[in-house]
């Protein structure tokens, strides 16, 4: 079942193109991961689904209702957090929390507190004493208080320190396991490889590529490190092996996926005393592609700023 559609959505602020043509699909119980560079289109499409934008032209819709025209209607069912969340400064956070659970039409205490204990925020204090992180965590413990159907995350462990990224993360694990659909826009590639799963790229304000981790690893490539009983010749001629280097530890190098069987074949027959790999990273993947289109783009003589 779907929950977020776009369809060819684009937006234009004047004669400047912020989305041109995006597709994009949650689908019931899903955490789909939304990446790409500063600038590439992904709060602008956010901006679209929750209604404070409207489009230029295309398809969005949320529970199967127009984003833009049955907008309150579809928030009854959303929890947003933002990057950077701004709070009343003379309420305390508890407060804060407690006015976006009942907007939610949700009453869940236990779950408030569990989430304060969890998150260790000070609900006492007023917001203007809160440092961007516990701003953050505010956002947070509201959105998880709530009992919506869709979660729209924008860059929302911004300011957090690495130990609640990981309850962070716990939460988002929890919400799936209900059937929650959750979209996760990030630049933290280890967060989206932990949480999602599927991807969709944004590059200038176009989505190059949609699909689950392992499709998308035929963009990738994975090191090896390999030590021989005899000097492995030949590897410079074979396709698909890149930066070739002499290290302490032995042969080090990067393969890209595809022809991984033929180069393992090729290394084999000199004796492999140890081989080590590295799986290939979301963060890899990401480098890669945009790696891929640059060359493209300088061949046939497009590109251009981003």
């Amino acid at each position: 079942m779907t929950i977020v559609q776009t369809k060819n959505l684009t937006k234009k602020f004047g004669k400047f193109t912020a989305l041109d043509g995006v597709n994009l699909e949650v689908k019931k119980g899903e955490v789909l991961g939304f990446i790409g560079p500063n600038g590439a289109g992904k709060s602008t499409t956010i901006r679209v689904l929750l209604g404070i934008l409207k489009a230029t032209s295309g398809d969005v819709t949320i529970f199967g209702k127009d984003a833009w025209s049955d907008a309150v209607e579809i928030h009854k069912r959303i929890a947003y957090v933002p990057g950077d969340v701004n709070l009343w400064p003379n309420l305390t956070g508890g407060e804060v929390i407690d006015l976006f659970v009942k907007l939610r039409g949700s009453n869940n205490k236990s779950k408030r507190e569990e989430l304060i204990k969890k998150f260790d925020l000070d609900p006492t204090k007023k917001c203007r004493a809160y440092s961007k992180g516990n701003r953050q965590k505010v956002a947070l413990i509201a959105a998880f208080s709530s009992d919506a159907d869709l979660y729209i995350l924008d860059e929302p462990t911004s300011g957090l320190d690495p130990l609640m990224e990981s309850v962070f993360q716990e939460s988002v694990i929890e919400l799936k396991n209900q059937g929650k659909s959750v979209l996760l826009s990030s630049h933290i590639l280890s967060e989206v490889e932990k949480l999602c799963d599927r991807v969709s790229i944004i590059r200038q304000g176009k989505v190059i590529e949609t699909g689950s981790l392992n499709e998308l690893r035929h963009l990738t490539r994975t090191q090896l490190l390999v030590e021989a009983k005899q000097t492995i010749t030949g590897l410079e001629q074979l396709q698909g092996v890149h930066d070739l280097e002499n290290k302490k530890q032995g042969l080090s190098f990067q393969v890209d996926t595809e022809q991984m069987d033929r180069v393992i074949s090729h290394i084999s027959q000199f004796g492999i005393v140890k081989l080590e790999s590295a799986p290939p990273t979301l963060e890899d993947l990401f480098m890669r592609h945009y790696e891929v289109q640059e060359e493209r783009g300088a061949h046939t003589g497009a590109g251009g700023d981003n």
